[in-house]
């Protein structure tokens, strides 16, 4: 049978295809494939016309164009008669413009430069037309195959890959997997990848799988202490590890493994720790470890093996430099231990590998030397109780309240301070601490609940120095000093049947006040009766008749203290006949009988004491009428050159200017005017002077013997100087009055005349004024 015309442009079209890029563009326009119609018979055995188009291949990346792919020509073609078209992406579709067809001879061509990475194929449609537009054969696919080029190189997911590894890792373990892409045809050569390791040369320590990309150990030894990190240079390439190639870096980390022990750096630590002082730190101690620094492998972990019984001490890690630190958690005493000497252990907090080696300095010593710090005193019983009875003399000691000091071995002395202002009846010795009593101590119930609270401070001389503040609380005890008092003294009685309460107080408190105990004397007894009511008060009743008037009757009075305090004291009772109502009917007679029953004695005292009274009062008198007799007396009267006027007396003792209208000088100045019976009878009194003074006696009389001439002048001068009637201290002084004609003459004239001129006054001047009158008056 002969081969079918439409298989024949098939194959032809086929072989073009497949020409190399190396034809010449003369040779693919001058012979395109043509592609004609197929005959098909149906069912009923009629012929049916199709197109029947082979795809067509064309290579990526073609530059030669517009490139001629087919042409389509129909068995029903007239010169000029047929019209071609095609549709579909790459035509009238995006991306548009890629392919044409010229409409009259059907040629299709490439207008573009293809990437098969973008578009690996096109489908489009071929339409066949007559001029008027009539379908000439159905439209039938046209479809376009880009063959791949090596045109990509392949790509690693990232640029550097991290894997990690730890130590003392065998051969074979697994480390990562690395990966690449290429955009190629996978069904390709194109796309065929192998990996390698580039660098660097290290002796082989990994291993890559070529297809998976799978990083391994190659070998043993790996110690992160050596080596922490590894650097690969990766290469992946296509076509078989013969085309296009790229790198990465693979960065392998060494995980470290608790493979060295900590050590200490020194073999033994010293350090100094306060007194006193708790919370602080008082050193480090050092440590050097291998391994990987901040891991569990690294961190440290101390312990105190020994030397601390008491738990004094604590020491913790710090997390950056992994130095064990020191600390007090108790305060230390210097005086009871000043040394210790703790054994530390120290290890890491993960498990150490069996593999690694021993430590050779695991264990340390660390002294302590504990300093001496200065103390505060302390009292040991505080606050200390005790007691004083009230009315204690000055100088009785309450106690000894001292202190202690805790710095035995400085030798530091203690002295004693009140705190706060202390009670005027106490005193604290500075230095003894004695707290003893410096008045009588006051009655108890002064005292609020009678007990007396003070504050004693007890100060060191260190440096600084310190204080300890000490309380004492000191009871004031009620001491039987009073006797109880009986209430009322005084009262009235009925002489039948009559019932008088009585009552007592006493000053002092309970136990040494009521119960009272109240007795009558024995004597007494057979007309009265005395009983007890309740602790305070008891109950006096008359036994059969007893006399209307008044009783005074002896009563003892004793309280309940140790010893006991007992008082005497008598009840005044009046006695009285009394109506049926109880009360006295005749008070007069038992006021009579009340004076009737007082003694001669009694009687005596109360008149004296009314006779004086009215003496005093007559003096009062007689001393106020003088004083109004001497006020209304002239004043001084006479000429204004007068020598008193005009002389002032500065300081001095009595007279000058205050004793000018003190006296009436009248009578020296005109002694005619008053007669000496004047003088000598009662002198009138001084202005100025008190009441107080009495007068003197005149004439006075001579003593009896010459040798008490000189007790007379001294009796003479007090008498005139306590005279209030006598005239001022700076004038003239009457002795006595001598009476009128006496042949002698004045004694203050003799030689008055020549003492005056042989006198020189001129001195009087340098004085100052207060003396230059009186220079003026005699220097003329």
């Amino acid at each position: 049978m002969a081969t079918p015309f439409w298989l024949i442009s098939f194959l032809l079209a086929m072989l073009w295809a497949q020409q190399d890029v190396c034809c010449s563009e003369e040779e693919v326009h001058s012979s395109p494939p043509v592609l004609h119609l197929k005959q098909q018979k149906d069912g009923t055995g009629r012929v049916k016309r199709a197109w029947v188009i082979p795809p067509i291949s064309v290579s990526e990346n073609h530059k030669r164009l517009p490139h001629v792919l087919v042409q389509i020509k129909s068995d029903k073609q007239q010169p000029g008669g047929v019209i071609y078209s095609i549709k579909g992406p790459g035509v009238d579709e995006d991306p548009k413009g890629v392919f044409s067809i010229d409409k009259r001879n059907g040629k299709v061509y490439l207008n573009t430069v293809l990437d098969r990475e973008k578009n690996d194929r096109f489908r489009l449609r071929a339409f066949a037309l007559d001029l008027s537009g009539v379908p000439l054969e159905d439209p039938t696919d046209l479809e376009i195959l880009v063959m791949d080029q090596n045109d990509n190189r392949p790509l690693f997911r990232q640029a550097v890959f991290a894997g990690h590894v730890v130590e003392e890792a065998p051969p074979g373990t697994y480390v990562m997997t690395v990966e690449a892409t290429d955009a190629d045809d996978p069904e390709t050569d194109n796309a065929a990848l192998r990996y390698s390791i580039l660098g660097p040369e290290m002796g082989d320590v990994f291993t890559i799988d070529e297809l998976s990309g799978e990083i391994q150990t190659a070998r043993a030894g790996f110690d992160r202490e050596v080596i922490g990190i590894y650097n690969l240079t990766l290469q992946v390439a296509d076509m078989s590890g013969e085309g296009l190639a790229t790198t990465a870096t693979a960065v392998i980390y060494v995980d470290d493994i608790n493979d060295n022990p900590p050590e200490f750096t020194e073999k033994e630590f010293s350090m100094e720790a306060p007194e006193n002082k708790q919370g602080v730190v008082i050193g480090r101690v050092l440590v050097q470890d291998k391994d990987l620094p901040g891991s569990p492998n690294w961190l440290a972990k101390f312990t105190i093996l020994e030397g601390d019984p008491n738990g004094a001490f604590a020491i913790h890690t710090d997390p950056l430099t992994n130095d064990g630190v020191i600390s007090l958690v108790k305060a230390l005493n210097h005086e009871e231990r000043d040394r210790f000497e703790l054994l530390v252990s120290v290890q890491n907090q993960s498990p150490l590998e069996l593999s690694a080696p021993k430590a050779a300095r695991a264990l340390t010593t660390v002294r302590v030397h504990v300093l001496d710090a200065n103390e505060a005193p302390f009292f040991r019983e505080n606050p200390w109780r005790g007691s004083v009875n009230e009315g204690a003399p000055p100088g009785t000691e309450i106690t000894l309240y001292r202190a202690s000091d805790p710095d035995t071995q400085q030798g530091q002395q203690l002295r004693y301070f009140q705190a706060s202002d202390l009670a005027s009846w106490l005193q604290v010795d500075p230095d003894s601490s004695l707290v003893q009593t410096r008045q009588t101590v006051p009655p108890r119930s002064t005292f609020p609940g009678g007990w007396y609270t003070l504050q004693i401070l007890a100060s060191d001389n260190g440096n600084p120095s310190l204080t300890a503040t000490g309380t004492l609380s000191i009871e004031v005890l009620e001491v039987n000093d009073h006797a109880p008092l009986l209430l009322p003294v005084t009262s009235e009685l009925c002489s039948q049947g009559g019932r008088l309460v009585l009552s007592a107080t006493d000053d002092d408190l309970a136990p040494h006040a009521e119960p009272f105990h109240f007795r009558l004397s024995p004597d007494m007894a057979q007309n009265w009766t005395l009983g007890n009511i309740n602790d305070t008060h008891a109950l006096l009743q008359t036994e059969g008749e007893v006399d209307i008037g008044h009783h005074v009757l002896p009563l003892l009075i004793s309280d309940s203290g140790t010893p006991p305090q007992v008082r005497e004291q008598l009840l005044n009772v009046s006695v009285c006949a009394c109506d049926k109502w109880g009360s006295c009917q005749a008070h007069v007679a038992a006021v009579v009988g009340a004076v009737a029953g007082l003694s001669f004695g009694a009687l005596m005292i109360i008149l004296s004491c009314t006779i004086l009274l009215l003496l005093l009062a007559l003096l009062v008198a007689a001393l106020e009428h003088s004083r109004r007799q001497a006020f209304h007396k002239g004043l001084l009267g006479g000429s204004q050159d007068d020598l008193r006027d005009n002389i002032v007396n500065y300081n001095e003792q009595g007279g000058g200017e205050e004793d000018q209208d003190a006296y009436d000088l009248n009578q020296l100045r005109n002694p005619d005017l008053f007669p000496p019976t004047s003088l000598q009878s009662k002198p009138p009194h001084r202005r100025d002077a008190p009441y107080s003074y009495s007068l003197p006696q005149y004439p006075r009389r001579l003593p009896a013997c010459p040798s008490d001439i000189e007790d007379f002048i001294n009796e003479g001068l007090e008498a005139a100087d306590s005279d209030p009637s006598v005239p001022p201290y700076d004038t003239a002084l009457i002795y006595d009055y001598e009476g009128e004609g006496s042949a002698g003459g004045s004694l203050s004239s003799i030689l008055s005349s020549l003492a005056d001129e042989d006198q020189d006054y001129d001195y009087l001047s340098e004085w100052g004024p207060q003396f230059r009158r009186l220079a003026e008056l005699y220097g003329q």
